[in-house]
């Protein structure tokens, strides 16, 4: 590492740091009640920034219809004791997605936003599981209904690149 991480760094996302094989199951039809899903696998690498105050993440996904690159940008407020976590399609490579904004309590990070998808007013919430650090888990649902019930609709297992 080029620099050394700051001694009080929070340690939420240091069981994503390194390179991951990435399993990718994507509902088709997202927000309509539909229960097909498409398998496709990935990459990804992240590396600590800002002292260890947050993290890159180079993403390569393979759609079955093509390879897309991604970058996953997280900084750590120490005042408040969130994550803000945004997304960088290489698509649109001129914007940034809203970001998510949440916190990690027993090994769960819970991050939300509101956002706009097909016109439509919604709610979106990342789950990332690492209870099991050597077998990470993410989770994006939607909700139309500010947050009482959700939909997921993309989850990824991660394993560790050999």
């Amino acid at each position: 590492m080029l620099l050394d991480l700051e001694p009080n760094a929070p340690q939420d996302f240091d069981f994503i740091i390194g390179d991951w094989n990435v399993k990718h199951r994507r509902l088709k039809d997202i927000l309509n009640g539909g229960e097909e899903w498409i398998e496709f696998s990935g990459l990804s690498s992240t590396v600590h920034t800002l002292g260890g105050f947050g993290n890159i993440e180079d993403v390569k996904l393979h759609f079955p219809d093509s390879s897309v690159r991604a970058k996953a940008v997280r900084s750590y407020n120490s005042e408040t004791g969130e994550w803000s976590i945004w997304w960088l399609d290489g698509r649109c490579p001129s914007a940034l997605d809203t970001p998510v904004v949440g916190k990690f309590s027993d090994g769960v990070g819970r991050f939300y936003a509101d956002e706009i998808y097909n016109d439509t007013p919604i709610k979106i919430r990342f789950l990332w599981n690492s209870s099991d650090p050597k077998k990470p888990t993410w989770e994006q649902a939607f909700s139309k209904d500010n947050g009482e019930t959700w939909e997921t609709n993309w989850i990824m297992e991660f394993s560790p690149k050999n």
